[in-house]
């Protein structure tokens, strides 16, 4: 009974998130805005050769 009451407030936490926008403060040193590309079933950015190795954050904005 407490696992099913769980489950389900998880449930409406998961779709009151996808329907909210949240504000996120984040520091680096470099942003480029682009648009997600298909690739196959997945989607997919192309970003500049000197970050491969760095650490990168993705926030979807729309």
């Amino acid at each position: 009974m407490v696992d099913d009451k769980k489950a389900e407030n998880r449930k409406e936490a998961d779709s009151k998130s996808g329907q909210e926008k949240v504000k996120f403060e984040i520091y680096g040193e470099e942003m480029i805005e682009k648009r997600v590309k298909l690739s196959g079933n997945s989607g997919r950015v192309y970003l500049p050769p000197n970050w491969v190795g760095h650490q990168v954050k993705i926030i979807r904005i729309d």
